[in-house]
């Protein structure tokens, strides 16, 4: 039971009519102050966390963060009914999320009407396309780049698949690429990149379904790594370029950024969780105590000492004093190849997609399972370049477990308003298709959402 709400958190009404059109998030004005419910559904935690955002007095050139966040509600859980970030059981998933925005809610004396929520299952990917328009050799108008905006967003994506952010990586004039604001220049024909972000349709319906089970609307759809990296990333990394890497429980997706955009983006279905199961099976231990093991001795690299530490655990289905022990050795000896293979399996997609890793790069881990010790070391030795954990910047009033990697994701869904202007979805052929009509009440109601 909710309590009663003390102030109500903002309306906003979703574009979400129709099943093929996930809900667009609306810009947040840099002058304007709002407080956001994000909800993070994974597979081993669903976290939701209630935040005000109030503008900054000075933003920094190239930062996405235009606001102050301060965080008044927080409530996580571990998570039931979702299995690699996909919902398999809807009533589990439904109770699941109910009870962990009533914790926040209950802690801010908020009430929730509608969250932002992430995306981390659903087989994400990337598809590119560009376009152009002749200019005429004129000074480049506002609506010229609409325009080639809108050429680049009249696209067909793989069958069954649905766009989660649509964001243009770069302008071309004449050929010359890499321009950021091609506004009053001069040049013959002006060209646009598009990214857009996919997930599978079924993956992102049943998502929406189970948090609209439990009276809430969703607000906006992030994909985890791009929410992790609005949240731990420097601008000036984005800059210089980075690869992001969320490693979660169900799944391992990464997000490629340049020249300060997001230009690549995929996943893998291997995460922490297989660990957990590959020590269970390999020692015949509980799974509760493999995740245990994993969490206070597990190691990513070999140490020379790991034959001497000793540790002990239960077999399935027996107790007592006399308990089952195993060498460091082995344990680490069962979690390296795990570690090995996911990252192998990145390192490949990333290559065959063009961009493959150099010594150069720098990488961020963030998610739980990059909390394993030795996993910067081998993301290293495996992938190469610089790796640090990274943690959510610039949020105050996060608990001390909050200030963590596994949080980064929920931390990111609070920025995600303040970049959500950035992307191109032609808003309004999107609500015609979703309702059918364009009547004079409607054009009305669409008025009012785009304009406040």
């Amino acid at each position: 039971m909710r309590p009663q709400p003390i102030s109500r958190i903002r309306v906003v009404v979703s574009l979400m009519q129709s099943s093929n059109i996930p809900p667009r998030m609306k810009p947040l004005s840099p002058r304007r102050a709002a407080t956001f419910a994000a909800l993070d559904v994974g597979t081993s935690k669903i976290a939701c966390v209630i935040a005000r955002l109030t503008p900054s007095a000075e933003v920094a050139p190239g930062d996405w963060r235009t606001h102050r966040t301060r965080v008044i509600g927080l409530g996580h859980q571990r998570a039931r009914g979702i299995k690699n970030g996909l919902i398999v059981d809807m009533d589990e998933a439904e109770r699941a999320i109910r009870q962990t925005v009533d914790a926040a809610e209950r802690m801010c004396g908020m009430q929730v009407d509608h969250v932002i929520v992430t995306a981390s299952g659903g087989r994400l990917a990337s598809q590119h396309f560009n376009a152009t328009c002749a200019i005429g050799g004129r000074e480049v108008a506002v609506a010229d780049i609409h325009r080639v905006l809108e050429a680049s967003a009249a696209h067909d994506l793989h069958r069954g698949r649905v766009a989660l952010h649509s964001l243009p990586t770069g302008f071309s004039l004449d050929g010359v690429t890499g321009i950021h604001e091609p506004k009053d220049m001069i040049g013959e024909e002006l060209g646009v990149d598009l990214h857009v972000a996919t997930s599978d349709q079924t993956a992102t319906r049943n998502l929406i379904i189970a948090v609209e089970r439990g009276h809430l609307g969703v607000e906006g759809l992030a994909a985890a790594p791009y929410a992790a990296a609005l949240a731990v990333l420097e601008p000036d990394e984005a800059e210089m370029g980075v690869l992001l890497i969320d490693m979660g429980a169900g799944s391992t997706s990464l997000a490629v950024f340049d020249r300060g955009e997001m230009v690549h983006l995929d996943a893998v279905m291997l995460g922490g969780g297989h660990v957990t199961m590959d020590i269970a099976r390999g020692l015949d231990a509980r799974l509760v105590d493999a995740e245990r093991l994993k969490t206070l001795h597990g190691s990513a690299i070999v140490a020379s000492s790991d034959e001497r530490e000793m540790i002990a655990f239960d077999h399935v289905g027996e107790h007592g004093p006399n308990r089952a022990h195993a060498s460091k050795a082995q344990l680490v000896r069962i979690i390296r190849p795990r570690v090995e293979e996911t990252l192998e399996f990145l390192a490949e997609r990333l290559k065959r997609a063009g961009f493959p890793v150099s010594p150069n790069r720098r990488i961020v881990l963030t998610g739980g399972a990059s909390q394993l010790n030795g996993m910067t070391e081998a993301v290293r030795q495996i992938l190469g370049g610089q790796a640090r954990i990274g943690r959510p910047i610039g949020v105050d009033g996060l608990t001390q477990s909050a200030q963590s990697p596994a949080f980064a994701v929920a931390a990111g869904l609070l920025v995600y308003p303040q970049v959500a202007g950035h992307e191109y979805f032609e808003p309004r052929r999107e609500y015609r298709a979703a309702t059918g009509t364009d009547n004079y009440v409607s054009r009305v109601s669409r008025w009012l959402r785009e304009s406040f």
